[in-house]
């Protein structure tokens, strides 16, 4: 193999896929990348078993084939050399060179057939959707996923489509996050899939705003097609819970607060929680939310916020966190609370739509 390019021509590939690459792995040939070089296009591929991508871009080839190098080293050697540099790769026996002006690299290389690569997905159903409408999905709802959660269907996302909407939720056990996007396009009807926990971060980080994405599921896979990257990821086998029952349908009592003036009080009023429970007491009466916090060290903060409410005082506590990351995921001005008594969970929405919605459990304080 061997091929010439700009610096930046295999810098941007490299970067693109670089996140699924780990450098200590139980197989050694994934800590490389496998670099396919053929028709005057660079293929860079990396890989952890459970995401694949692969990103491309136009080089010229003076000689076609395949080879895998250490993905983190290339990718500082890149990173190193000045912008707009001329490159030369080409593998010498088993090493990979890179010369690019006066500088040499000499890296170690395994064989492009080691590689384990995703062929075929088998695709049962496939989607057009917007890039900026499918990121909003994921950037409204991510954060609600499960980490090393002993049910494993809770450390992913579940994507479903109902024909008319494409549904992201995400949640925890202890909240819920919600996002819906409406369908242009056929899709079949009720389909689900949950994506892991480590595919969805890797497609929040490579997903941009303008145009369209190709969507492709199949039995055991999802993959998309974001410009010049493709996207591939195991999907986990399991059954998500039914999460519509514990979204509240009609809270009894509503609260409206200026979303950012109930951000800070919370702020203010979770400095003095105690550290691992992060629990607060929201206490609401006719047009007054009362915030307090204590902690093992019997310290105290208290915070008022001025809300629309005119329903009886309620007392209900929550982990301070999830309100955060909820009213933090809003982008209205205002924002409505939706309340049924001490023991429920409370519904967080933005007033006059509830295409973006969050479920947060109660704690005992």
């Amino acid at each position: 193999m061997k091929l010439t390019a700009a610096r930046e021509d295999i810098l941007a590939p490299l970067q693109s896929v670089i996140g699924v690459v780990e450098r200590r792995q139980t197989m050694p040939v994934l800590a490389n990348v496998l670099l396919g070089a053929r028709d005057n296009r660079l293929s860079v591929t990396g890989s952890d078993l459970e995401v694949e991508l692969v990103a491309t871009s136009e080089v010229s080839v003076q000689q076609p084939g395949d080879i895998t190098v250490p993905g983190r080293k290339l990718l500082d050697i890149f990173r190193s050399l000045p912008e707009k540099t001329s490159v030369t790769l080409s593998t010498e026996g088993e090493r990979v060179s890179v010369r690019a002006g006066r500088s040499r690299f000499t890296l170690s290389s395994l064989p492009a057939a080691e590689f384990p690569l995703v062929e075929e997905i088998n695709a049962q159903q496939t989607l057009t959707v917007a890039q900026g409408e499918f990121r909003r999905l994921i950037d409204k709802t991510h954060f609600s996923m499960a980490q090393q959660d002993v049910r494993y269907y809770l450390n992913g996302l579940l994507l479903e489509t109902d024909g008319k909407a494409l549904r992201a939720v995400a949640t925890d056990g202890h909240r819920l996050a919600l996002c819906e996007m409406a369908l242009t396009g056929k899709a079949k009807t009720n389909h689900q899939v949950i994506v892991p926990r480590k595919g969805v971060l890797e497609l929040q980080r490579i997903l941009g705003t303008e145009g369209n994405i190709e969507l492709a599921v199949g039995t055991n896979h999802i993959r998309a097609q974001i410009g010049e990257i493709r996207f591939t990821s195991k999907l986990i086998d399991g059954r998500f819970p039914e999460y519509g029952r514990v979204i509240p349908a009609n809270p009894p009592r509503t609260v409206e607060a200026d979303r950012e003036v109930l951000r800070q009080a919370l702020q203010r009023t979770a400095i003095l929680s105690n550290e691992k429970y992060r629990g607060i007491r929201l206490t609401a009466r006719p047009d007054l939310l009362t915030l307090q916090a204590h902690n093992p060290e019997q310290e105290e903060a208290e915070d008022q916020v001025e809300v629309a409410y005119k329903g009886e005082e309620v007392e209900i506590g929550f982990n301070v966190n999830y309100l955060l990351d909820a009213l933090g995921a809003i982008e209205t001005d205002k924002v409505i609370i939706g309340l049924t008594d001490s023991n429920s969970s409370c519904l967080i929405h933005a007033p006059d739509t509830t295409n973006t919605r969050y479920v947060v459990m109660p704690m005992r304080l």
